[in-house]
């Protein structure tokens, strides 16, 4: 996760009825891809029972934001190691051809729900999973697992 000062903001309140917001920056991307032409933005909240494994491995047609709000998940994205995201931590993937491996709860005595906002291609489901002849022909391409 990145955090970058350069982009952090102070909110006076000129009118005193109240003290003004706090705003943090918690995550930042540079040169994130694009959306897609026309696309969708679409925010989803995913709540993960204890032990649940989550979405099989699948893709988004764009860019994927997301916090987690609770508890913590295993997030693997194809060429990356896994990692556990905790509450209070986000996540973001770059969608189009790039596999998504993992999103599943890593706890196993506590539901874990993340927040995430994608730009879906106009048509095109909100993820598409990866069947298993592809995963096998693209092996290569995933980190090593311990």
């Amino acid at each position: 996760m990145s955090t970058d000062h350069a982009h952090a903001h102070h909110l006076d309140n000129p009118d005193k009825s109240g003290p003004p917001p706090q705003i943090d920056v918690v995550h930042t991307v540079p040169g994130a891809p694009p959306a897609p032409e026309g696309a969708e933005a679409m925010t989803i909240l995913v709540t993960l029972p204890p032990k649940s494994p989550g979405a099989p491995p699948h893709r988004h047609s764009g860019p994927a934001y997301g916090y987690v709000i609770k508890g913590a998940i295993a997030f693997e994205l194809e060429g990356e190691p896994v990692r556990v995201v905790r509450a209070g931590e986000a996540f973001w993937e770059p969608g189009g051809d790039v596999i998504h491996y993992q999103d599943g709860n890593h706890l196993d005595d506590e539901e874990s729900a993340f927040v995430v906002t994608m730009f879906c291609a106009p048509g095109q489901p909100m993820l598409t999973v990866v069947g298993p002849e592809e995963l096998e022909a693209r092996r290569d391409r995933r980190a090593p697992r311990s």
